[in-house]
């Protein structure tokens, strides 16, 4: 199977905007000219926030997940795995419609993050979208980015999981807890142990009726080995075991796409976020390339 890079270049979602850069950083780094050798692997395209929405974020937001959705759509329809790079976490609402568009049902998805992500207009503190899109994604938050790809809810409750969080507001917990989310926080994988949630998430994601996706947050990791991230958070998981659990997941049948979001080049240093984007995609590119697919709607 091919895989197809979308670069999503989202700034807006964030106070911070130099997420935006993100996509084309890491396009001209040397971590892509190691990666750019798979034979397997190409970059499609970088979507940029258009202007004509003025200064209004969310209007921006909005727009370049309307054609992200589009293009993972796309992506699909030509029988290739969509690997979207961003950008902002807000991307996450484009991606994950234009998944569940394709498959014609909401659809699994691991969310690997140091926040939930899950606030509405109502509850946010900051304003941020980007602390927004899982909630969105599930079908509460401002209009303009809702029912994207189906109308309701993007995602299956039953087979959506946030792992690592570490940092987090009540309000989001809440929501989660009432939507019926699974968190496994910091807490609980210092208890348990990282491979357990893992292979507790593994079961989870292989059950999805319509496939589920992952989405990874690169702030879930310890800033001493992803300093190039939006919004750093002391802590994290320790990227070599993630790693190989990531892999485990991709083999699992039924994958329909990655994302690997909050690349902030202006806070890397000597491209050692790069390389871990690189290092990330490198190790599940023989699942990605080679694994059989469950058959969803549109593929039936």
């Amino acid at each position: 199977m091919r895989i197809r890079i979308i670069g999503a270049a989202s700034g807006a979602g964030a106070r911070d905007g130099g997420c935006e850069d993100g996509p084309a950083a890491f396009h001209r780094s040397p971590a892509w000219r190691e990666l750019e050798q798979h034979h397997l692997v190409a970059w499609g395209v970088t979507l940029l926030a258009p202007d004509a929405t003025g200064n209004d974020p969310v209007g921006r937001v909005a727009a370049l997940c309307r054609h992200l959705a589009n293009s993972v759509g796309e992506t699909l329809a030509q029988g290739a795995f969509p690997l979207v790079i961003g950008g902002d976490h807000s991307i996450a609402i484009g991606t994950w419609s234009g998944v569940a568009r394709f498959a014609g049902a909401p659809v699994g998805l691991l969310w690997i993050d140091a926040h939930l992500d899950s606030h509405t207009p109502e509850t946010t503190h900051s304003g941020a979208i980007h602390g927004m899109p899982l909630a969105c994604l599930l079908g509460r938050g401002d209009r303009r980015l809702l029912n994207m790809g189906l109308r309701g809810t993007q995602l299956d409750p039953r087979h959506t999981v946030v792992l690592g969080p570490r940092s987090w507001e009540p309000e989001e917990a809440d929501f989660l807890a009432r939507m019926g989310i699974r968190v496994i926080g910091g807490d609980e994988i210092g208890e348990r142990g990282l491979a357990a949630c893992l292979a507790e998430v593994a079961a989870i994601m292989a059950a999805a009726p319509r496939g589920f996706g992952i989405t990874i947050d690169l702030d879930v990791f310890d800033p001493a080995a992803a300093p190039g991230v939006g919004s750093p958070e002391p802590g994290g998981l320790q990227v070599r075991e993630l790693r190989g659990g990531l892999q485990r997941l991709a083999a699992i049948p039924g994958l329909r796409a990655l994302e690997i979001a909050e690349y902030n080049p202006s806070r890397d240093r000597d491209g050692l976020t790069a390389k871990l984007i690189c290092d990330l995609i490198e190790d599940m590119l023989p699942q990605l390339a080679g694994a059989p697919r469950r058959a969803g709607a549109r593929d039936a």
